[in-house]
C-alpha cells in the first residue's frame, strides 16, 4: 500500500505506526526510514523490548494513550488500516474505538505470529 502511494505520486498525508520488539526486527525499517526522510509518510515508531540507549521513539505496547499521540482526530475521519497478529489487530482496534473513532472506518488484516 504504501509502495503504491509512493509509485503513483500521491500527496495525500499518511501515518504510520510500527511496533517490533527491537529496531533490527522493524520489518522494512530501511524502506520506511527512506520514506520518512522524504517527507511522503509520517512514521512513529515503538519498540517493546530491547531499544538503543540514543533511542528516543517510543516504547512499549499500542494502546489508546499511543494512538492519540500519533493517530489522527476523530474530528478528521480517518481511514485506518491495521496489520498485524489477531491479538495485535484487536487491540489497537479496540483502542481506536474507544477514543472514539468509527469502526467502519477500520480496515483490518490479521496474520500468524513468526514465532521470533
Amino acid at each position: 500500500m504504501l509502495r503504491h502511494h509512493r509509485a503513483i505520486g500521491s500527496r495525500l498525508p499518511v501515518r504510520v505506526l510500527c511496533s517490533a520488539r527491537s529496531l533490527e526486527l522493524l520489518i522494512y525499517r530501511d524502506e520506511l526510514m527512506e520514506m520518512a526522510a522524504r517527507d511522503l509518510i509520517d512514521v512513529s515508531i515503538t519498540l517493546t523490548r530491547e531499544a538503543p540507549s540514543s533511542w528516543r521513539g517510543y516504547r512499549g505496547r499500542i494502546g489508546p494513550a499511543l494512538l492519540s499521540t500519533t493517530g489522527w482526530a476523530t474530528k478528521e475521519e480517518p481511514l485506518t488500516f491495521i496489520c498485524g497478529s489477531t491479538a495485535f489487530v484487536e487491540t489497537a482496534a479496540a483502542g481506536l474505538v474507544a477514543l472514539g473513532h468509527d469502526a467502519r472506518r477500520i480496515r483490518t488484516d490479521r496474520f500468524r505470529g513468526t514465532g521470533v
